[in-house]
């Protein structure tokens, strides 16, 4: 299974239901959860002013999803714009 990737997507399929559990209503709708490299959850949002909006929901967030997602490893999160290529 580890060959054909299958186990990473059910990790990420749990990465996304965790964060729809415990995004703050301020980022549902505008943010996504990306990949875990080295501990850190890359999480993107569409727009600038989320990203300091994150900042203030940042330790809830990450205590959260170390609660609902142990396997992932996540020690930190990094939040970014997600840019649109198509405009």
């Amino acid at each position: 299974m580890a060959r054909t990737g299958y186990d990473r997507q059910q990790g990420s399929d749990a990465l996304q239901q965790a964060w729809s559990k415990v995004a703050p209503a301020s980022l549902q709708g505008s943010s996504q959860p990306g990949m875990v490299r080295r501990g850190v959850l890359e999480v993107f949002v569409s727009h600038s002013a989320l990203v300091q909006e994150f900042g203030f929901h940042k330790h809830e967030v990450l205590s959260a999803l170390q609660k609902l997602v142990p396997a992932e490893g996540i020690t930190d999160i990094r939040c970014r714009l997600l840019i649109d290529a198509g405009h």
